[in-house]
């Protein structure tokens, strides 16, 4: 392996700048927990990505169920750094510190890139970008395909069309943690993290980068996104309680935003985030399914449409087939029966469980390729 960094002016270590594809050195940091079932094959995924200067990092946060002894068959093959249990910002926080690339991927250890990732970043790299950002293909635990990509990126955005929406809406279309290829120069504005985005460390990366950055896309999956029932992202059965969560972490990471915006001279407005097409389907959910536990206390059944009204207006990289997919969606939530709703609310969220004739709809639409 290529040494990657060079010596800086306090004597530690600064990575050089990658200007274009030839230049990239990746690291790829793999954060662990309990997943010795999965590791291997990010592991494996990683040592084979088509790209020369390649070194791979993987953190195990405390695993008690045979990780370490995985991860130990790869001996110098990878580096392996062991910590007490910090949860996955604390182990993306030390993966990052211990890193010599100039580009980075975090990497879960349950998903899986393909070989050709840093060759399709490399293809589009340039001076002043933060990321570059994939589709994600979803597989189940033994990686096969159950059919989806996702994001659905129906129009290609440019970096000022992603910068736009997060200013309008708090959010743009993107890929969890694996789908994202980063610049070192960017991270290097935000780490280490904090828990302002939850316990979840692609959160802020993903928040900031728009403001921090260029966000390319490349509207090809080329990472495995599995869904095997303990995902921190993912679901494959119905939480009621788990929306709400999840627009508490959404409203957190907000703000973040709006700290990281103003830092870079834009201002995100307060009532931005309510517009959000994105979150607003975890907001029907959890209004409609946990109605007790719901956090905003200002939705209610009008509001919520008149949100979606709003959302509607507002630029945010969402098709008019799929908007008006959200919107027929967001009324038959609101207005059934609770059996029904909770029924739309599961394939909504859960792509798997979709009837083959919701599927083949969705797709002759254009709503889902």
């Amino acid at each position: 392996m290529q040494a990657l960094r060079s010596p800086a002016a306090d004597g530690g270590v600064a990575a050089t700048p990658a200007r274009t594809g030839d230049e990239i050195r990746v690291s790829v940091v793999i954060p662990n927990y309990n997943y010795a079932r999965y590791i291997g094959d990010a592991i494996d995924s990683a040592l084979a990505l088509d790209w020369p200067h390649v070194e791979v990092i993987v953190v195990d946060d405390g695993s008690t169920d045979g990780s370490r002894e995985v991860m130990a068959r790869y001996g110098q093959r990878i580096t392996a750094l062991h910590q007490d249990n910090q949860g996955q910002v604390g182990a993306c926080n030390t993966g990052f510190a211990a890193c010599r690339g100039n580009v980075v991927i975090f990497l879960d250890s349950d998903d899986v890139l393909d070989p050709s990732v840093v060759r399709e970043a490399a293809a589009v790299w340039r001076p002043g970008i933060s990321k570059v950002q994939f589709q994600m293909r979803s597989v189940d635990a033994d990686l096969v395909p159950h059919g989806s990509v996702f994001p659905q990126y129906h129009h290609v955005p440019t970096p000022g069309e992603v910068r736009r929406w997060a200013e309008t809406t708090g959010t743009y279309p993107t890929p969890p943690g694996s789908g994202n290829v980063y610049s070192r120069e960017f991270l290097q504005k935000i780490f280490p993290l904090d828990h302002a985005g939850g316990r979840a460390s692609d959160s802020c990366c993903i928040a900031a980068a728009p403001f921090l950055g260029d966000v390319f896309t490349v509207p090809k999956p080329l990472v495995s996104y599995r869904i095997h029932g303990k995902n921190d992202g993912a679901f494959s059965e119905l939480d009621t309680l788990r929306f709400g969560r999840e627009v508490v972490r959404a409203t957190q990471l907000f703000a973040y935003t709006q700290r990281v915006a103003a830092g870079a001279g834009v201002q995100v407005t307060h009532e931005a985030l309510r517009y959000s097409l994105t979150l607003l389907p975890y907001r029907i959910a959890s209004y409609r399914l946990a109605p007790a536990a719901h956090p905003l206390l200002r939705d209610d059944r009008l509001a919520l449409l008149r949100d979606l009204l709003e959302g509607w207006q507002r630029p945010q990289g969402i098709s008019l087939p799929a908007r008006a997919a959200i919107s027929l969606w967001a009324l038959l939530v609101l207005l059934s029966p609770t059996p029904l709703a909770t029924r739309f609310v599961l394939w909504r969220f859960a792509p798997a469980t979709r009837p083959k004739l919701v599927m083949q709809s969705l797709r002759g639409l254009g709503v889902v390729r």
